[in-house]
């Protein structure tokens, strides 16, 4: 399917979800393409499946399927652009709130951010505060939400490798298993 540029992505929600992926907003071959992560230099897809939390090999193409696996995906803004750097506050101060509100309504275990950047904006533009935030999981929650944050698979994003990718998609799953058990 290919989709104006004036367009953007789905949310793929639904109630009962273990993990949100919650990225800052769609890059211009995804919403070209009309599927996430399409950007073939995003690390996204090889890193995702390199850590085995999905238990299925899925690519761009198969991006509506991941509800089925217990994944959704959102953005913080909807708007499309060549680098998350064209984006303006009035974006974040949009969109972020109605992300809280998607949290909240539909209760996934844990909602994950693509990077400090998009998290950081959610704390100030969702949650009105600038909390300190670091990788991992995070003191706050949503409701129930778990909030995790993972480095940005984006290829402007180079200092992490898609190993380190993996292994925080890794540690992603082990959150998302020990929750699933009555942990955490």
């Amino acid at each position: 399917m290919i989709v104006e540029d004036f367009a953007t992505l789905p949310d793929y929600l639904a109630p009962g979800l273990d993990v949100v992926l919650v990225g800052i907003n769609p890059s211009l071959p995804s919403v070209r393409t009309g599927h996430y992560f399409a950007n073939p230099r995003n690390r996204f897809w090889r890193a995702l499946n390199a850590s085995g939390i999905v238990g299925a090999e899925l690519s761009p193409e198969l991006d509506r399927t991941l509800p089925e696996y217990g994944f959704g995906f959102t953005d913080l803004v909807k708007r499309a652009s060549a680098q998350a750097s064209d984006l303006k506050a009035g974006d974040f101060r949009k969109g972020c709130p109605l992300v809280k509100k998607k949290l909240l309504a539909y209760q996934p275990r844990i909602a994950c951010f693509h990077g400090l950047t998009g998290y950081r904006a959610f704390l100030k533009y969702g949650e009105g505060c600038n909390a300190k935030a670091e990788l991992g999981l995070q003191p706050r929650t949503i409701g129930e939400t778990r909030l995790f944050v993972v480095p940005n698979p984006s290829p402007a994003n180079a200092q992490y490798s898609v190993e380190v990718l993996t292994e925080w998609y890794r540690n992603l799953g082990r959150l998302r298993d020990e929750l699933a058990n009555g942990g955490g």
